[in-house]
């Protein structure tokens, strides 16, 4: 049943832990959600979530964040270490921390990558400046190779912003390992629709069917005011993208 008191999440813009406090259950399991996906796409880099104060009502509510943990690995630049004295240990590489100084060290040991943003309306021009700002990132961190299946997605993904969300945007592009991740942010609820592969004769409409074809994973993920599109891409599949 429904508790009294909620989950209350406290950010606070200088500081890398976001603390949870109150009662978490499965009525607000989706604030939770919300309101750590808002925090981790305006700070990119790993983020600590302290869960020291929280009291979990319903085991099945603390889903929500391994639901985070997943959605924003395939982000730029993001990750969620979770801080939990009374958690349970998953072994060496869990992100499960039982301390403060245990959380710290994770989060020194995961310092901030390396990430190129750029703030944009939606205009003509903005698929442009998308485009060099990509190009730039994959010069930079040594997969030029990358450059021209960045700057298709980014594109797509830039133009379907301005013809349809119509809301400023926010381009991130970042490194991680061998992959190259996209992102663009808007400020419109409508996702985007791909429904496979379009009819020869079809106008307009396959924007993310570029997308599809070159990345080696794409999604979008809704946030409270708009949504995140994303997509991954790795040099053996434009390796066998040019084949």
């Amino acid at each position: 049943m429904p508790t009294d008191v909620r989950c209350l999440v406290e950010t606070d813009e200088t500081s890398a832990i976001v603390r949870l406090t109150g009662v978490l259950d499965l009525a607000g399991a989706d604030a939770v959600r919300d309101a750590l996906l808002a925090r981790l796409w305006v700070r990119p880099g790993p983020v600590i979530a302290d869960l020291t104060d929280l009291r979990v009502a319903e085991p099945a509510a603390r889903a929500v964040l391994d639901e985070v943990r997943r959605v924003v690995a395939d982000w730029p630049a993001a990750e969620l270490l979770i801080l939990d004295p009374a958690g349970t240990r998953e072994g060496a590489g869990s992100p499960v921390r039982a301390t403060l100084d245990e959380a710290q060290a994770a989060l020194a040991g995961s310092p901030l990558a390396a990430v190129l943003n750029a703030d944009l309306p939606p205009a003509v021009g903005a698929a442009r400046e998308a485009r060099a700002l990509v190009t730039d990132g994959c010069g930079r961190w040594g997969v030029p190779e990358l450059a021209e299946p960045a700057c298709i997605a980014v594109t797509e993904m830039v133009n379907n912003v301005v013809a349809h969300a119509r809301t400023p945007m926010t381009v991130r592009v970042a490194p991680r390992d061998s992959f190259l991740h996209l992102a663009v942010r808007d400020h419109s609820p409508r996702p985007p629709a791909y429904a496979g592969l379009a009819p020869l004769d079809s106008a307009g409409g396959r924007g993310l069917l570029l997308i599809d074809t070159i990345a080696r994973r794409w999604g979008s993920t809704p946030l409270p005011d708009g949504k995140v599109v994303w997509c991954v891409l790795h040099p053996e599949d434009e390796a066998g993208y040019r084949s």
